[in-house]
């Protein structure tokens, strides 16, 4: 296992230490309305066994939450409380972030920052309401680069109120492995070549833990997809042919039902997307999802059958069009505005001097000194336990201006809340969609707003983990 990268703080120092801004504060809520209905879960974190390989193989050696990987599909209704005992089965410690809800600060999961992680053989509850209807996901925020890349992740489903008619209503937890040619999860994580580069990238893609075959559809079927990245580091760009295609949802949060460019839904680490599929071929017919994500590195997903029968003989006319969730619209005019600059990594440097910056450290970020190969605003984290690099005035509407002054592009992820993306490189954005995760090419400028109402300190990173581990993330505090 993996010594690299631990946090130079223990669980004493944070225990002695405060959380300034409030951390432990009420967030946004349910508060005067009658007592939600509790939905309670129990997770274990612990060794297991995943079919990453085929059969007459082997099963893979794991981490697994409930002995499955990936961790089981946690599902409730928009306004329920969930109750989470989760046990931590390993011999390191581990915490859970519920990726995109928007929660009280003191249950986002991360370790040091929100929680003491939970020491091996402990259990921790986190409780909070479902105030956001969409597609999230769970993961370990204790040495992610690692944990994350053994298996420990999970689907977070909350159903709509009254969700959109469909045939069927399906996962598609996305991820990538490097394996060894024994099937055996490869021990090097964290590597200065995946942390100055592209992240550690896998050689087995997987789709709900195990290397994808046929998907059966009928004619006529209208089909509820919601996909989850879970990779480490991978990007998705998935085609899917003769399908019929609309984007209802990105990051959990409803968007107006739209075709992607040229077919293809582009998946950054982390990022999620809820399409409608229409299956309009004949009985029998065969067809592929492919992954064009890697330029000369497509490949076939999986293949998608058709039954032997029809459904229908064309797509139901059936509304598509996902009720919005309860966010505050940020006042774009009267917004506070913010810049964020990303550099460092490999031929950072050379893409700074490109955008007439001055650059601050060598070819490799701080490969060569020692220090940190990823910054935000000129600073490596080391770790979570960071003083804020921003902080934001509660209640009011903010812009954060953003410039990927990289070679490589970067899912950023802010805890805690969504926000509207504005534009990219000054065009506005098509859908000015919400998301909690906004993916920047190099040398992109991206604008993003939000009304800062969820109080306490919390984490803002890159989500390709190596990139995260690497000095790629900071804390930006509302208060």
């Amino acid at each position: 296992m993996s010594s690299k990268f631990k946090p130079a703080f223990t669980r004493r120092s944070f225990l002695a230490s405060s959380l300034a801004g409030g951390a432990a504060a009420t967030a946004i809520g349910t508060s005067g309305l009658a007592a939600p209905q509790t939905r309670s879960f129990a997770l274990n974190a612990a060794p297991g066994l995943a079919r990453l390989t085929p059969v007459p193989r082997a099963e893979t050696p794991a981490w697994a939450y409930n002995s499955q990987v990936p961790g089981p599909e946690l599902r409730v209704r928009q306004g329920e409380r969930l109750r989470i005992d989760v046990t931590n089965g390993l011999d390191e410690e581990t915490t859970v972030h519920w990726h995109g809800l928007r929660l009280p600060n003191a249950m986002d999961g991360v370790a040091y920052l929100t929680q003491v992680p939970i020491a091996p053989g402990e259990t921790f509850t986190y409780e909070f309401d479902a105030i956001d209807a969409g597609t999230f996901w769970y993961h370990p925020h204790q040495r992610s680069f690692e944990q994350v890349g053994r298996g420990l992740a999970g689907p977070l489903i909350i159903d709509e109120f009254n969700p959109p008619q469909v045939d069927r209503d399906v996962t598609w937890v996305l991820d990538d492995w490097r394996l060894n040619r024994n099937g055996t999860i490869s021990d090097d994580f964290a590597g200065p070549m995946d942390m100055s580069h592209a992240g550690r990238l896998g050689n087995t893609v997987t789709i709900n833990g195990q290397v994808s075959g046929d998907f059966g559809v009928r004619q006529g079927e209208r089909i509820r997809l919601r996909l989850i990245n879970v990779a480490n580091a991978r990007f998705f760009a998935l085609d899917f042919g003769g399908l019929g295609l609309r984007v209802i949802a990105l990051d959990g949060q409803p968007v107006e039902p739209h075709t992607p460019p040229d077919g293809v839904v582009v998946l950054g680490p982390a990022m999620r997307a809820d399409v409608m599929l229409d299956c309009p071929a004949a009985p029998r017919t065969r067809a592929q999802v492919v992954d064009r994500a890697y330029r000369d590195n497509e490949y076939r997903l999986l293949d998608v059958v058709y039954g032997d029968t029809a459904l229908r003989d064309g797509p139901p006319d059936w509304d598509i069009a996902l009720p919005d969730n309860p966010l505050a619209e940020p006042n774009v005019a009267a917004a506070q505005r913010h810049e964020i600059l990303f550099t460092g990594g490999m031929m950072g440097a050379m893409v700074q001097r490109d955008l007439g910056l001055e650059p601050s450290r060598g070819m490799m970020g701080g490969m060569m000194t020692g220090g940190g190969m990823w910054f935000v605003n000129g600073v490596a984290a080391e770790g979570p336990m960071l003083d804020p690099f921003l902080t934001l005035e509660r209640g009011k509407s903010h812009v954060l201006e953003m410039t990927n002054a990289t070679a490589f592009s970067h899912p950023i992820h802010l805890h805690g809340h969504s926000f509207r993306v504005l534009s990219r490189d000054g065009k506005p954005t098509a859908y000015r969609e919400w998301q909690d995760t906004v993916l920047i090419a190099p040398r992109e400028r991206v604008e993003i707003a939000l009304v800062a109402d969820n109080p306490g300190d919390w984490m803002f990173h890159c989500h390709i983990l190596e990139h995260q581990a690497a000095g790629m993330m900071g804390v930006i505090r509302v208060a």
